[in-house]
């Protein structure tokens, strides 16, 4: 064993070079990897021993992602038998829920795009349904765990946005539209909170799915922003008394619809130098500048921005330092796109119990990236949200 010890450190140093923790850590792992199959095989590398089962019989490469970086390994193959190290999942979360969504789909008769090639690239040929089943009921149980867990604290501010899948229903192809929630806690941390899944975004849904949050203990909200669903702002009214802010890029992509291409430029300037004042005062009485200036040629913008002032200034009601992440939802979209990006794999989902699956695995795996992020909104910050603090004014149901 000394002589071992000596030979490795004596390659670690060899190696050297700035990656060092990243080489030893690759070592490391390797050479535990090859005590592993020592114990395995019942016998050490070009040893004769009467209780060896099996022999080597090289290597496949794996790459494991790290703090350090990506570690390039080599797991150990065997003659008979298999060997995988415990230190590796197999597969993460929502790559696991995948493979069931699309196996789950592949057993019912689903047509689903290039489901075969899928399954074989991702090495899963001749799964059975037992298994199948097997694999969804752990990450169900790992899913809803998380989805359904009890809020503690303060959640003063709230995004919410809806993104839309296909799903099989009663023979039929449908949308779902799943509302997908973060907010920011009084510590000023980033947390995806629920999963909503509903027919539509009308008032009924969004009242269930705001006071089933409620239900689960979020409290303290004071803003809530999203774009300008119907039916939400009266929700939202209903079941938090919070403010709402309209987000900001969709209003001014409404806004540009009422003028020609040739005027975009010329009216997203005039908007946009709204946004540049220091407080909401002066970016109220320059909002109301800039409508009068547009009324004449463009009487039905003009019209859109007196209805939309106080929903999309909202924002500045709150530290100025919350400001850049307050004033849209582009925070909860780019989270969007990555659930939209790994959901068009699947095509037509099977039912509304794979979407969430498959959603909350992705769900789950974000926000445990996020917690290892510094904070979202800093804690000092946060303490102008104290609750002595005046209360920022309440929008009419």
């Amino acid at each position: 064993m000394t002589d071992d010890t000596m030979a490795f450190l004596h390659q670690l140093r060899e190696r050297g070079g700035e990656d060092l923790l990243k080489d030893l850590a690759e070592a490391v792992l390797q050479k535990l990897m090859d005590f592993d199959v020592d114990n395995l095989i019942g016998a050490g590398r070009y040893e004769r021993s009467d209780v060896r089962t099996t022999q080597r019989n090289g290597y496949r490469p794996r790459e494991l992602d790290t703090r350090l970086g990506t570690l390039e390994l080599k797991i150990p193959k065997l003659r008979k038998g298999s060997y995988f190290p415990g230190f590796l999942e197999p597969r993460k979360t929502a790559e696991r829920a995948l493979v069931a969504v699309i196996q789950e789909a592949w057993i019912q008769g689903v047509s689903t795009r290039k489901v075969d090639d899928l399954v074989q690239a991702m090495g899963m040929s001749g799964i059975s349904k037992s298994q199948v089943s097997k694999l969804c009921e752990d990450i169900d149980e790992r899913v809803n765990s998380f989805l359904d867990r009890k809020l503690e604290g303060e959640w003063p501010y709230l995004w919410l946005d809806a993104t839309y899948l296909k799903v099989r229903e009663n023979g039929r192809i449908v949308s779902v539209a799943a509302i997908i929630a973060t907010a920011v806690n009084g510590e000023g941390r980033r947390e995806i909170i629920g999963l909503g899944l509903g027919p539509s975004e009308a008032a009924v849904f969004w009242l269930g799915f705001l006071r089933s949050l409620e239900s689960r203990g979020l409290k303290g909200v004071k803003l809530v922003i999203s774009d300008a669903h119907e039916g939400l702002k009266a929700a939202i009214a209903q079941v938090f008394k919070a403010s709402w802010q309209r987000c900001r890029v969709h209003f001014m992509r409404n806004a540009l619809a009422h003028v020609s291409k040739a005027h975009h430029g010329m009216v997203s300037a005039a908007i946009r130098s709204v946004f540049a004042q220091e407080d909401q005062a002066a970016a109220s009485r320059t909002w109301r500048q800039v409508a009068d200036q547009l009324r004449a040629r463009f009487s039905r913008l003009a019209d859109m921005l007196d209805a939309a002032e106080a929903d999309v200034l909202a924002f500045m009601a709150f530290p100025r330092a919350h400001w850049p992440k307050l004033h849209s939802t582009n925070p909860i979209e780019r989270l969007n796109k990555e659930v939209k990006r790994r959901a068009d794999v699947v095509g037509i989902f099977p039912n509304e119990t794979s979407i969430r699956r498959l959603l909350g695995a992705i769900l789950l795996e974000q926000n445990d990236e996020w917690q290892l992020q510094h904070r979202y909104m800093s804690l000092e910050t946060m303490a102008g949200l104290a609750d002595e603090a005046a209360a920022p004014p309440k929008i009419a149901a």
